[in-house]
C-alpha cells in the first residue's frame, strides 16, 4: 500500500511538473530573458541589503527589549511590553506607509531639550527617504518579533546556571554574556532563521513606498511590457533560490550549536569554572 501511494505521488508530481514546463501561458523563454536582467539583479541586491540591515538592527534592539522584559524594573518591563504589543499588533505594510509619510505629522525632526531650546533640526523629507523608511519600518517591526524569540531562548536556560554564575561572583551582565546567551543560542537560532526567511519575503512590501526592491523591479518591467506572469515568475524563482540557500545555512548553524552529546548544564558549569580560574572581574 505504501508503494502504491508513493507511485501515485510521483505520478501527480510528474504530471504537475509537465504541465508547468509545457504551459505556453507561462512563457518560460520570457522568464529566462529577464531572469538575469541588470534591473532585476539590482532589485535583488536591494532586497538582500534591506533584509540584512533590518535583521541586524532588529536583533540588536530585540536583545535589549528581551532583557528589559526579563528585568526586575517595572518601568523597563512595561515599556518593552508596550513596544512589542504595538509593533506586533499592527501590519508591517501600515508601518512602512506611516514612516514614509512621517513628514505629514512632523515636518521637521529636532534634537534638543524637552520644552526647551533646539540644538539641531532637519526637514523630515530630507531624512525619511524611501530607503530610510524601509530600513526603519522593517527593523523596528522585526525587533518586536526578535525580542520574543530571544526572550524564549533565554528562558529555556536552566535558572540554576545564573545562580551558579552569581555564586562564583559574576555580575548579572557578565553571566548573561558569557553563560546564559551562549546556551540560549540553541533555542534562538532556529526561530531566528525562520524570521530572517520571512523578512526576505516581507521586503516585498517596500515596493508600495517606491523602494526599488526585487518585486518593484519586475513590476516596473511588466508595466512596460505587459508580461505580468513571466515577470512575477522571475521574482518567485529568485525568492525561492534565496530562501533555499538560507534554509541550508540555517540547518548547518543548528547542527553547529547542537553538536556534541554533553548536556548544556555540564558545559556551562565547566565554563563558569574556567572563568573563575581566570579571575572574575
Amino acid at each position: 500500500m505504501r508503494w502504491i501511494l508513493l507511485l501515485l505521488v510521483i505520478a501527480f508530481a510528474a504530471q504537475f511538473a509537465w504541465q508547468l514546463a509545457t504551459n505556453p501561458n507561462l512563457e518560460w523563454q520570457t522568464v529566462l530573458h529577464w531572469l538575469f536582467d541588470p534591473s532585476v539583479m539590482q532589485g535583488l541586491s536591494v532586497t538582500l541589503g534591506l533584509a540584512v540591515a533590518a535583521m541586524l538592527i532588529g536583533t540588536a534592539i530585540g536583545l535589549l527589549l528581551a532583557i528589559a522584559r526579563m528585568s526586575e524594573s517595572t518601568l523597563a518591563r512595561t515599556l518593552s511590553g508596550l513596544y512589542i504589543w504595538f509593533f506586533r499588533g499592527t501590519p508591517m505594510l501600515v508601518q512602512l506607509i506611516f514612516w514614509y509619510n512621517l513628514a505629514t505629522l512632523f515636518p521637521t525632526l529636532s534634537i534638543g531639550v524637552p520644552f526647551g531650546p533646539t540644538f539641531l533640526s532637519w526637514e523630515t523629507n530630507t531624512v525619511i527617504t524611501p530607503l530610510t523608511a524601509a530600513i526603519v519600518g522593517l527593523a523596528l517591526n522585526e525587533a518586536a518579533y526578535m525580542a520574543e524569540v530571544i526572550r524564549g531562548g533565554l528562558l529555556s536556560v536552566d535558572p540554576g546556571q545564573r545562580e551558579t554564575a552569581q555564586a562564583f561572583g559574576m555580575t548579572r551582565a557578565r553571566a548573561l554574556r558569557r553563560i546564559i546567551i551562549p546556551q540560549a543560542m540553541r533555542a534562538i537560532i532556529p526561530p531566528t532563521g525562520n524570521q530572517f526567511i520571512s523578512l526576505i519575503k516581507g521586503t516585498s512590501l517596500v515596493s508600495v513606498i517606491a523602494m526599488n526592491d526585487l518585486l518593484y523591479s519586475v513590476q516596473a518591467i511588466y508595466n512596460r511590457t505587459f508580461e505580468i506572469i513571466p515577470l512575477l515568475l522571475v521574482a518567485v524563482l529568485w525568492y525561492l533560490l534565496v530562501t533555499s540557500i538560507l534554509n541550508i545555512g540555517q540547518s548547518r548553524i543548528e547542527a553547529y550549536y547542537g553538536r556534541g552529546d554533553r548536556s548544556r548544564s555540564a558545559i556551562a558549569t565547566e565554563k563558569i569554572a574556567e572563568l573563575n580560574e581566570e579571575g572574575v572581574r
